[in-house]
């Protein structure tokens, strides 16, 4: 009985994450999977109930299921907060580290359906389907941190390190992905001025020689934002590290129509964890227009990475795409007259019966 915990954390996590659930139980009906469910406090949430974002409880519960779904968390009720009380610093990045989390695995697939969503022209967005590997445990994020007076002023100072073991480990991944699809790797970084970019692209194209049937390109962070834009067609698997990861992915979720549509799973540990790209939009938190299909295409990655059951995933897959396919639409989706604008809960019902049906 696969166990999957479930922390829908702040804002409209607590409205996506039940239809994730309500999905899982409607595909697990049809493939005779009984899914075991528990839910954490994380967050916000978690810091308001008792005084931290990353409770030992929740730690605990992370360690002991089979896999993790996020919703979101952060907000503008605690911004104030303590650098490490804040549900970023204080839940997420420590969450990462402390399951050894090192790979953020991001799809951007653009559903034909939706081509008049993405910003740009339909010619240069039409079939759209890359995926973003991130390294996620090391860099900026991760290094030493300080605030000083120096020379009678205040000064900051973030500290991006990177191990050779740490690049071989997320390019070896980013290669064995792109063996099974298209062929091609692209490797992110920063070479020409920065010394752990050129660590990166070293340690990157000796590993390419181990796999001889990939391309493999290099190309720097400012050239890779503008060729998403440009022509992001071309892209297959791409590599990078933390920072430029967190930036790319973000953009890349526009040209798929709605950061609402991409889903993301973190792996690397013995417990992985899958959540929508999205923030906790807390302007739109408990009016049902939070668009739910990242955090169920994010369960459908759960289902095939964690679980091994790739038909089952193909089957909530194929669901989302008859669902926009039909009209149905979210706020952040909606585009014509013609198409049909629902609730939260009323996309997450028509995922489940196109999914339960088959």
């Amino acid at each position: 009985m696969p166990d999957v915990l479930l922390l829908p954390g702040d804002g409209i996590g607590q409205e996506i994450v039940p239809e994730a659930v309500k999905v899982l139980k409607a595909v697990g009906k049809r493939f005779q999977i009984d899914f075991s469910f528990r839910e954490a406090l994380i967050g916000g949430a978690a810091y308001d109930h008792c005084g931290h974002p990353l409770p030992e409880e929740t730690l605990r519960l992370c360690r002991e299921c089979d896999a993790i779904i996020l919703g979101a968390i952060g907000g503008p009720k605690w911004d104030r907060l303590p650098v490490h009380l804040r549900p970023e610093m204080g839940a997420l990045l420590p969450l990462r580290k402390k399951l050894g989390l090192y790979a953020n695995i991001r799809p951007a697939v653009l559903y034909p359906a939706l081509i008049d969503s993405s910003p740009l022209k339909p010619e240069v967005v039409e079939g759209l389907d890359l995926v973003v590997v991130r390294e996620l445990t090391g860099g900026l994020y991760f290094g030493t941190k300080k605030r000083e007076h120096v020379d009678g002023e205040e000064q900051a100072q973030d500290t991006l390190v990177y191990k050779r073991s740490e690049i071989l480990r997320i390019g070896r991944l980013a290669f064995q992905m792109a063996a099974k699809r298209r062929k091609r790797v692209t490797s992110v970084d920063k070479a020409n001025v920065l010394a752990s970019g050129r660590l990166w692209r070293e340690v990157i194209t000796e590993l390419g020689q181990e796999y001889p049937d990939v391309q493999l390109e290099h190309m720097y962070v400012d050239n890779c934002a503008m060729q998403l834009v440009r022509k992001p067609t071309q892209f297959d698997v791409i590599v990078t590290e933390n920072t430029f990861g967190d930036i790319l992915t973000d953009e890349a979720s526009v040209l798929a129509g709605s950061i609402g549509m991409l889903a993301s799973g973190s792996i690397g540990g013995e417990v992985a964890l899958y959540e929508p790209s999205h923030g906790s939009a807390p302007d739109i938190a408990g009016q049902q227009k939070a668009n739910p299909l990242a955090t169920i295409l994010s369960a459908a990655m759960m289902l095939e990475l964690s679980f091994n059951k790739p038909d089952t995933a193909r089957c909530i897959e194929e669901a989302v795409r008859r669902v926009v396919e039909d009209g149905y639409r979210t706020p952040d989706l909606m585009q014509s007259d013609s198409q049909q604008l629902v609730t939260t809960a009323a996309m997450g019902d028509l995922v489940a019966e196109y999914a339960e049906k088959g």
